[in-house]
């Protein structure tokens, strides 16, 4: 474990967000755990005017017309227009907006009261891709990134009374974009997560990380910073259900730090999902939530969860809901996706291929299951960039601090299905040693579509240059659907990352619900090919030496754009092993009787 003085965190925070404004004009300081906060709900019917060529920008729509001079001509209206719901994608809201890329203007007014000495911030919990954010006509924020939240301090520009929040999304492709121009899922534009106005103190608790160190069952850490840098406060963390209480002092950068030995402290597992209220006190606030506490490490092959070897029984999923063909967006909608995962009999859900709400993340960790979580460098991603590297290193480290407290966070995941090159492997370790700067407590991984059989060794291989600087490889390989068996699954050997943990991150075959045939034939798109196509996959996994752990691809059929079979797919990716409906395939049952084996050796 890597400890770092109090003042190498304080900069590492004032790092974060000096790079943030590259990317985002957000807040000064950060607000942890924003849900346990006095915050009032923006979400509702807004207003929405579509702008596909960008013309907004030039008639000024962010300005309330109503307040301009009389006499004046505008050609524009948000009273008459579109409404949208928020949080939600406007994909699935309208149906001419089905496939759009472009700028849709979101509007809402909303009343203020002034509360005397306290700070206000608008906070957006993700808005899909970029956007701008307007004030009572004032530009207060941008942001780019679809998954991960920001704030803005807006107390100096709210007035007492009514006022216009105006926010520009925009979910157009770009190359320097993460994710880029290509990926296999819907490319949901919108407002797409909670927007809330939070009220703290003047000085408040702006951060904290509490944590087991990354080996030792008895030894807690703290760190807790206060949103202004002043010493000698007094802070105390306090678990009233393992019988702890820290006392700490901040610094003159407003930090404190400590350790303290434990002994009663109950370690979170997926069988015995242990949470315990926390409350950090400081003289003029206080935060209470439920945090989970436990060890991951690895040794050797072996995932290392509380000193134990864990086999990894995992699946992923898209933030979606399939049947009504939009974006996760409540706490009902996580519930629906961690509860099938859980009935699958999984340990682990690997979140793809971006980061999830915190809804989801939560309920994960109050359900017992780990989470693989992952930024969206994906493929097609510009490595040559340092813009785009940017942007990356932005998105890792706004996913860490919002999640580091989840301890069901267990594998960060910093890239999926890239290519061996000099300007990937520098741009992944650029990412990594980000990553490492803020958390040492997780799993770095990644997972790759690299590994090939190699008739001369007869045995699966994998050439990459990087994959050794991490804790746990990924292996997507899709044998029986985008790859032919070279020989019988029962003896093809594997040979891959030798001496590190393998998951197999990605396999499966798609198969349209109820539909039956040939199982020797991926044309028939059955239920049985796909089944049979299962069965080998697991026969042939019992030949990985190394091998920590699954996630077939994928829990639910899901929207994609580029699935073009217009009798079998029709925009939908039918890889799931529940289709779009809600029906459990042929190849589910496989799995659930899998995982109930390995659950109970």
């Amino acid at each position: 474990m890597k400890y770092y003085s109090t003042t190498v965190l304080k900069g590492l925070l004032c790092l974060l967000l000096l790079s943030a404004a590259a990317v985002s004009h957000a807040a000064t300081t950060y607000i942890q755990n924003v849900y346990g906060r006095h915050s009032t709900s923006l979400n509702g019917k807004w207003s929405a005017i579509v702008d596909p060529y960008d013309a907004g920008y030039n008639m000024r729509v962010f300005l309330d017309r109503k307040s301009r001079p009389s006499g004046n001509f505008y050609e524009y209206d948000f009273d008459g227009a579109t409404r949208l719901n928020v949080p939600g994608d406007w994909n699935s809201q309208r149906d001419e907006l089905k496939y759009y890329e472009g700028t849709v203007w979101y509007a809402r007014h909303f009343n203020f009261t002034p509360t005397g000495h306290q700070r206000h911030f608008l906070y957006f919990a993700g808005v899909s891709n970029r956007c701008k954010v307007y004030l009572n006509g004032q530009l207060i924020a941008t942001h780019e990134g679809a998954f991960t939240p920001f704030q803005v301090e807006v107390g100096d520009k709210l007035v007492s009374g009514d006022n216009l929040l105006v926010v520009a999304v925009n979910n157009t492709r770009r190359v320097d974009a993460i994710p880029a121009m290509s990926f296999d899922w819907w490319n949901y534009g919108g407002i797409t997560r909670d927007v809330m106005l939070v009220t703290l103190p003047d000085t408040y608790i702006s951060d904290y990380f509490i944590r087991l160190d990354k080996h030792r069952s008895d030894l807690l850490l703290a760190d807790v910073s206060l949103s202004r840098p002043v010493a000698g406060q007094r802070i105390v963390v306090t678990i009233p259900g393992a019988g702890v209480k820290m006392q700490l002092t901040t610094d003159a950068n407003g930090v404190a730090s400590g350790r303290l030995s434990v002994r009663k402290l109950q370690r979170w597992s997926p069988d015995k999902p242990t949470l315990y209220a926390t409350t950090i006190t400081a003289p003029n606030d206080t935060v209470t939530e439920q945090i989970g506490f436990r060890n991951i490490n690895v040794e050797k092959t072996k995932v290392l969860l509380n000193g134990q070897p864990v086999f990894l029984r995992g699946v992923s999923f898209h933030e979606e809901i399939a049947q009504r063909m939009g974006r996760a967006t409540s706490m009902a909608d996580a519930v629906a996706l961690v509860t099938e995962a859980k009935n699958l009999g999984c340990n682990m859900v690997r979140l793809a291929h971006y980061q999830q709400n915190e809804y989801i993340v939560r309920e994960a960790e109050r359900q017992g299951l780990m989470v693989w979580q992952e930024v969206p460098v994906w493929q097609s991603i510009d490595f040559t960039n340092d813009s785009t590297l940017r942007k990356a290193q932005q998105m890792l480290r706004e996913t860490i601090l919002r999640d580091r407290n989840r301890c069901a966070d267990c594998f960060w995941g910093i890239a999926n299905e890239t290519k061996n090159t000099p300007a990937r492997n520098r741009f992944l370790a650029q990412l990594l040693k980000t990553g490492k700067e803020m958390d040492t407590t997780r799993l770095f991984v990644a997972a790759f579509d690299l590994a090939y059989f190699d008739k001369q060794q007869d045995e699966f291989v994998m050439h990459d240059d990087f994959y050794p600087n991490l804790d746990l490889v990924g292996i997507n390989k899709y044998m029986g659907w985008y790859a032919k068996w070279p020989k019988d699954p029962s003896q093809i050997r594997w040979n891959v990352a030798p001496g590190m943990p393998l998951l197999i991150s990605e396999f499966g075959g798609e198969a349209l619900y109820g539909q039956h045939g040939d199982d020797t034939n991926p044309d028939s798109w059955s239920e049985d090919y796909q089944a049979k196509l299962y069965r080998d996959n697991l026969r042939m996994f019992e030949n990985i030496p190394n091998l920590c752990g699954i996630s077939p691809w994928v829990l639910f059929d899901f929207r994609s754009p580029t699935r073009l079979h217009s009798t079998n797919q029709e925009g939908w990716n039918r890889k799931g092993l529940i289709s779009d409906q809600g029906q459990r395939k042929e190849a589910w049952y496989i799995m659930h009787d899998y995982y109930m084996k390995k659950k109970s050796k």
